[in-house]
């Protein structure tokens, strides 16, 4: 596809949720520095936004009420544009990776200590701005009246009850995460952009309340409140005892905490689960695959006398690539060839095993379909379901004979003794000769939850010690030419 062809691309709503979830997960995979440097900057952006809004409604009195906070809400706007093309990371939006949690890709406590951080990082982001307006002096704009609208502003946010402000929350996340939503139908940055304006601007123009704007707006008016000068006050007219309200118990209380709590209802709730709920829970309840638990009993044959406490958690790999009982068919495969594999084990949502995925079932069922594959045929519909599955205690050594030997062709007898085969080959030639047919990945459980995956290749590198250490092969070869 080339970037003209995504750039114009538009996506489904099925598909704005996968890159909904795309975005959520990407949340849980940035580093703690990364997270809080971005939610500084995210919150500085919708700082800046609350500049560009009080400096529109200023001395706007005579253009109406509505148009007036309309002009505001678009000026704000400009905060979230910001933000998602240069991927700030803000608490409001930050909550959506609710979906994450729900799809069991990341715990409860992980989905709280990413909140905790952005929220933290963008109250950060607000106080360093508030630092350099309050510098500048701001507040002394248009004689005083660009100060005077701020105070007014902040004033009035910690005027609602409780429960006002917990339901002005929601309604103003519901906006500000289906603006985030929006973007999702796009890969154009532009449009992407335009996607944001009308949701912000009808939040701000409404009046609902968003905590991390809050951050910065309600400490502005404090600030100008306790530290304007008396040649401030005496411009606009107003004693600065008419705003003692503006006090940090009361933004605390009355505010932001209410507020916070309402605007994580709006994202993570009506947003995030429900669309969650819409779009892929049919989807993992329609993947009707059952768990698999049991591990196949492995012993070796035969008295053994290397280092028989190597195990498969020492060997085994404890990051293999997984897919999804869901995931469509061309998604899976273009997985497998990303990460240059043949083959990976199926999971639920919960990390257990339920199949196992191979370039051999693909193939299979194309020649099947006469390659003409059905259209939105998912992995449940081809992949292997009967999977051997070893424990994460399983020596080494009984690892290795279980790939390279078949007991019953090694030893042809029944569970009497009596023999089923004659042969005069001896018990080394009958090894070596045998075809055993296992195979390549073997998925390593622990309490029949997988852990990882075992090749043969980490199976041969965990044996390769027994030969010493590693010769190197150039300077011997050249040891002998000079002799």
């Amino acid at each position: 596809m080339t970037p003209a062809q995504t750039n114009n691309q538009y996506f489904s709503p099925m598909e704005m949720m996968a890159e909904a979830e795309k975005f959520a997960l990407s949340k849980a995979k940035k580093s703690s520095g990364m997270t809080l440097s971005l939610a500084i900057m995210a919150g500085a952006f919708i700082g800046l936004a609350f500049l560009f809004y009080i400096t529109v409604t200023t001395g706007s009195t005579d253009a109406g009420w509505g148009l007036s906070r309309l002009a505001g809400g678009l000026a704000f706007s400009m905060g979230l544009i910001l933000i998602v093309i240069c991927g700030g990371e803000l608490f409001t939006s930050s909550v959506l990776s609710s979906i994450s949690w729900a799809n069991k890709q990341i715990s409860f406590g992980k989905m709280l200590s990413i909140w905790g951080k952005v929220y933290i990082g963008n109250f950060i982001g607000a106080m360093l701005l508030l630092t350099i307006v309050a510098a500048a002096g701001l507040y002394q704009m248009d004689h005083g009246q660009w100060g005077l609208n701020a105070l007014n502003i902040a004033q009035h946010k910690l005027h609602h009850t409780p429960l006002q402000a917990f339901a002005l929350g929601v309604l103003c996340n519901l906006l500000v995460c289906l603006a985030i939503w929006l973007t999702f139908s796009s890969a154009n940055a532009l449009t992407k952009a335009a996607m944001t304006i009308m949701p912000v601007a009808m939040f701000v123009s409404s009046g609902f309340e968003h905590c991390v704007a809050n951050m910065f707006m309600v400490p502005l008016g404090i600030v100008i409140q306790n530290f304007a000068p008396d040649s401030f006050w005496q411009q606009v007219g107003v004693n600065a005892a008419q705003y003692s309200d503006l006090n940090i118990q009361q933004f605390l209380f009355a505010n932001l905490i209410p507020v916070t709590f309402g605007n994580i209802v709006g994202g993570a709730v009506l947003v995030g689960l429900a669309n969650w709920g819409i779009y892929r829970r049919p989807q993992l309840k329609a993947a009707n695959v059952r768990t698999i638990t049991k591990t196949t009993q492995i012993n070796s044959a035969k008295e053994i006398t290397m280092n028989n406490n190597i195990t498969a958690k020492h060997v085994m790999n404890t990051t293999p690539l997984t897919l999804r009982a869901e995931m469509l068919t061309p998604v899976a495969i273009d997985s497998l060839l990303e990460h240059h594999q043949i083959s990976a084990p199926v999971c639920d949502i919960e990390g257990r095993l339920v199949g196992f995925f191979s370039a051999h079932d693909v193939m299979v069922d194309l020649w099947c379909q006469d390659y003409l594959p059905a259209k939105d045929q998912k992995i449940v519909d081809i992949m292997a379901r009967e999977v051997v599955a070893i424990d994460v205690d399983d020596k080494l050594v009984d690892i290795a004979e279980f790939l390279c030997i078949d007991k019953e062709q090694l030893y042809p007898t029944t569970s009497m003794g009596i023999a089923t085969q004659l042969t005069t080959l001896s018990l080394e030639e009958r090894a070596k000769a045998m075809k055993v047919s296992k195979p390549h990945v073997l998925p390593v459980l622990d309490n029949g939850k997988l852990v990882g995956v075992i090749t043969r290749e980490n199976v041969l590198e965990a044996l390769r010690p027994i030969y010493g250490e590693r010769m190197n092969i150039v300077e011997t070869q050249r040891e002998l030419e000079t002799a």
